[in-house]
């Protein structure tokens, strides 16, 4: 029942957000934007964990993305924005340290590391002209989350882990990565609604998969 109510509210407050994303209301972004991401926090709460590590890294990956959502509401200014990127890139490192410690001898194959890494290459050469002094923090970022989508893809290969919560992890780790190149062309190439409008809802439905992955691991 609560799962469902969180949900309910999680889908009522994701419109919200899209309809003040596209009235550009940086208001309606407070009302809505830190209320939806701290119920992928309340998702991890409330549900039963059997591993604590795998808990507690994966809790504080999402509190550090809850912060980066907040930072993010702000985000045609520079500092917001780095923040935002470190605090984000700080929750794809406990992801990353969460997928690997359980993911044991069952690591993704090289097929899948080398497609990662060469569409991580692609992404970053796609993005470089656009991105003037972000570049570090950016190369930054983009090598941490390809960490953090192979440590998901290892734990999805994971035979000793019941089927679900490799599935949701992966699954989840995935829409997160795709989530973040509608945010790149936002902030470094192309405004428009469509950004949003695709990212976002690929955004929470990856971090509430992350958060549900808790409980199957």
């Amino acid at each position: 029942m609560v799962d469902i109510l969180i949900l309910v509210a999680a889908a009522t407050l994701l419109a919200g957000l899209l309809f003040f994303e596209k009235k550009e209301s940086t208001k309606g972004r407070l009302l809505t934007k830190p209320v939806l991401s701290a119920l992928f926090v309340v998702t991890a709460l409330t549900g039963t964990h059997t591993d604590p590590g795998y808990f507690r890294s994966i809790l504080a990956g999402l509190l550090l993305c809850m912060a980066g959502d907040i930072f993010l509401i702000f985000f045609f200014s520079k500092k917001a924005f780095l923040a935002g990127l470190v605090s984000f890139l700080a929750g794809h490192f406990f992801y990353t340290v969460a997928f690997f410690s359980i993911a044991g001898q069952g690591s993704a194959n090289w097929m899948v590391i080398a497609f990662f890494l060469v569409f991580s290459s692609v992404a970053f050469a796609w993005l470089r002209p656009h991105l003037g002094k972000m570049l570090v923090p950016v190369l930054a970022y983009i090598t941490v989350i390809t960490a953090m989508v192979i440590g998901a893809a290892s734990l999805a290969w994971t035979d000793t882990i019941r089927f679900p919560g490799r599935a949701l992890a992966f699954a989840g780790a995935l829409l997160f990565y795709i989530s973040d190149l509608f945010v790149a062309r936002q902030r470094f190439m192309i405004q428009n609604f469509f950004n949003r409008a695709v990212g976002l809802p690929l955004y929470y439905a990856g971090q509430f998969m992350i958060a549900y992955s808790i409980r199957f691991v």
